[in-house]
């Protein structure tokens, strides 16, 4: 998967979403967020700390705010995207450009409050994660196959741990199975499993 690199790429590669991408950036850039790429992602940071991410999915595009959780959020507008396992951060989908006109000074007020809170130092640290110990058919298979098990140790640790918690939470070994199955192509295309929805 090509590695993007600039704010423009990103547009051009999500160009149905370029007007709506363009009107955020717009207000985003009205702050003294810096501007920069993580993730392949537009994400905006102060003091080199991450404020405010842009995501542009299927049908909607997505305000990720990384403390999100201290918002006070009168309006309704915030969502956790993983409940249970995301502590910090919420996320605001946008719909059309005219979600985002109708809405403005909201997006902006969200933004400057985000930003405030960043200077005030609120911030959920992620918990540390505790060692995965690698499940005995994906070990199997690796074991057996050279060219998949070196294409599994080149993903991020994070990669490997979604593959790991992917055949851990099937309870049959036939569900296990297929999952292997399916992931098998993936691993040795170099993807990590949750990769399309990035």
């Amino acid at each position: 998967m090509e590695k993007i690199t600039t704010i423009e790429t990103y547009i051009e590669k999500n160009d149905q979403w370029a007007t709506e991408l363009d009107e955020i950036r717009k207000i985003i850039n009205q702050t003294e967020l810096y501007e920069t790429m993580k993730w392949s992602m537009p994400t905006y940071t102060i003091n080199n700390k991450n404020v405010l991410g842009v995501g542009a999915f299927k049908s909607f595009i997505n305000l990720w705010f990384h403390q999100g959780a201290f918002l006070k959020d009168k309006a309704q507008k915030l969502s956790n995207a993983q409940e249970g396992k995301t502590k910090g951060m919420r996320h605001w989908k946008i719909y059309s450009i005219d979600d985002i006109i109708k809405n403005k000074d909201l997006i902006k007020a969200y933004i400057d409050e985000a930003i405030e809170n960043q200077k005030l130092g609120k911030e959920i640290k992620p918990q540390k994660k505790k060692e995965l110990t690698i499940p005995k058919q994906l070990k199997s298979l690796l074991d057996s196959n050279q060219t998949l098990k070196e294409s599994f140790e080149l993903l991020s640790p994070s990669c490997q741990r979604e593959y790991f918690e992917y055949i851990m939470e099937a309870k049959k070994d036939e569900t296990k199975q297929r999952r292997l199955e399916k992931i098998t192509p993936m691993i040795l295309n170099g993807s990590g499993l949750n990769d399309k929805y990035k």
